[in-house]
């Protein structure tokens, strides 16, 4: 079971793996040490935050010290965004755009729709820092920040460029028998990222009055995010056959779903 800890230095709510030591910020990449659940305080205590934040001797050297001085970003804004580019360098399966993609989108979201750039997290194998690569783990972190603390009024977008596949549902909420998945870098060794987990991360825990778009440029992409709404397009760019709903979700379930057309 996932849990939720501060960050130690801008305070933004970050999901701990389990067993996790250790966690580094999305936003501001400083590194919270977590104390040992035997010696947690009681949740009588002062602090209701399960993280203990390290004291300056203990916390290593910041690769990010080539930063500009000053505040730390804020947790949240009105406009956030998670970009993508995963190219799966030196591989038979190597796509050669899609850093190019996840660099224009960041031009285009920071200069055409004035998102900060401390509000964007890029995930891109140019990166020399681990953490800002484009592996399942570190998607997973970036999606989870994206929504975490949102309100309504608050624009987000994710984009990713790279790889999609399908892979056999045995829930049964599927027309076609099939999830749709993302595939981040390792997806070999530590598998695909499926779109059910998709649309509990960046769907489900969004309020009303959150805007959310989801630019994905990938195979299998149509679905991705397990809406209940299709729209086809035809050859002129038109609503060919409208707006129709897909049974993609078991009878049970109901979402709060917004009809009216949307712009960024």
């Amino acid at each position: 079971m996932l849990m939720l800890v501060n960050c130690s230095n801008c305070h933004t709510p970050l999901q701990l793996p389990p067993g996790a030591k250790s966690i580094r910020c999305v936003l501001c990449q400083a590194v919270t040490l977590i104390a040992d659940p035997r010696y947690a305080p009681s949740p009588s205590a002062s602090s209701s935050h399960y993280y203990q934040q390290p004291p300056p001797q203990l916390q290593g050297p910041s690769p990010y010290n080539h930063a500009p001085s000053g505040p730390p970003p804020q947790a949240h804004g009105s406009k956030r965004a998670v970009i993508c580019g995963v190219s799966y360098k030196n591989t038979g399966y190597e796509l050669k755009g899609c850093i190019n993609d996840a660099n224009c989108m960041k031009y285009l979201l920071v200069n055409r729709f004035s998102f900060p750039e401390s509000s964007i997290v890029t995930l891109t194998e140019e990166e020399t820092d681990p953490h800002k690569r484009p592996t399942k783990h570190n998607i997973r972190m970036a999606l989870n920040w994206l929504v975490q603390g949102c309100q309504p009024g608050d624009s987000l977008v994710f984009h990713y460029s790279g790889h999609g596949s399908q892979q056999r549902n045995y829930t049964g909420d599927e027309v076609d028998g099939y999830d749709e998945t993302l595939c981040p870098t390792d997806f070999e060794s530590q598998g695909m990222i499926v779109d059910d987990e998709i649309n509990v991360t960046i769907v489900r825990p969004l309020p009303h009055g959150v805007k959310l778009h989801a630019i994905i440029d990938a195979c299998h992409s149509g679905t991705v995010l397990d809406l209940p709404f299709l729209c086809r397009m035809d050859g002129g760019g038109s609503l060919g056959g409208g707006l129709r709903q897909e049974p993609q979700l078991t009878a049970s379930e109901t979402f709060d779903v917004y009809k009216k057309p949307f712009s960024l």
